[in-house]
């Protein structure tokens, strides 16, 4: 029974030492060889075991001709707290101690202070590289999340220029299909069946080329009316104030429409803009 104890005792005692990384160095010559003889292989994880199976305790009482009456013996249990509070180091080690018995004396138990110190150094350490550690980690997600941004960007306009010289190539054709039908007399268009024919084919194809033009984000700029704008519009010339119902730093005439993709300007829209006063 005592060398059951012992061996879950100094069980426990190798785990501390070696989730510490410190104790087990400053234990004596004789701890470590006990040790060594001592542990098995695999060691709990929890702080608080036994020292038998309800099955060793009841061979080792039928052996020593205890346990006459079939009453079971709780086990002797080593645990970091006692009730609510939690124990000291030197505390847990005096329970040890008590278990064990004789087998190891008290100078085998005595651990420097210094020991207690170095781990405490060695924490704060520890921890303070772990503060680092996040620090960094957490710079590096924001990093990463601006590349990745950054790099979403500069696919969507590599997709934009892609397309922008295409479509100023179809500009063109769109200008001419609109002299095509301003070229066409209305009078014409009325009364001549072929000439009707070819207005409403070309009307039909310069809506099709606007739908498309649309379905891009290529969007037609007519700015009559409205406010000058130097990044969308480009004056040719100026109307007198007198001469339009407009106020002054409007455009009052489109000579050229224009044309934007995805909200930039690919062919800025020709204007006249009313002089100012």
């Amino acid at each position: 029974m005592q060398n059951m104890m012992m061996r879950h005792a100094y069980i426990r005692l190798s785990s501390i030492a070696h989730s510490t990384r410190l104790l087990s160095p400053c234990l004596s010559h004789t701890q470590r060889r006990m040790l060594i003889k001592m542990c098995s292989p695999s060691v709990s994880s929890h702080f608080a075991f036994s020292n038998a199976t309800q099955s060793e305790s009841e061979n080792n009482k039928s052996e020593s001709g205890e346990n006459k009456e079939g009453k079971e013996t709780e086990p002797t249990k080593f645990s970091l707290k006692e009730g609510n509070t939690r124990l000291r180091s030197a505390d847990f080690l005096k329970k040890v101690k008590e278990a064990v018995g004789s087998e190891v004396s008290d100078e085998e138990f005595v651990i420097p202070r210094s020991a207690f110190d170095a781990l405490a150094t060695e924490y704060d350490a520890l921890l303070e590289e772990c503060t680092s550690f996040k620090d960094k980690y957490t710079r590096a997600l924001a990093d990463t999340e601006n590349v990745r941004r950054r790099g979403q960007k500069q696919v969507e306009e590599a997709k934009l220029f892609a397309i922008q010289g295409f479509c100023k190539d179809l500009l063109e054709v769109a200008d001419i299909l609109d002299l095509a039908i301003g070229s066409m007399k209305k009078e014409d268009v009325e009364t001549n069946p072929q000439i009707k024919s070819l207005h409403e084919g070309v009307e039909m194809t310069r809506t099709v080329l606007e739908k498309v033009f649309t379905k891009h984000g290529l969007k037609k700029l007519s700015p009559e009316g409205e406010k000058f704008d130097p990044n969308m519009h480009e004056a040719v010339f100026q109307v007198p104030k007198d001469q339009t119902k407009y106020g002054p730093g409007y455009v009052a005439q489109v000579m050229t429409i224009g044309y934007a993709l995805q909200g930039r300007p690919i062919r800025a829209a020709k204007v006249g803009v009313v002089q100012s006063a």
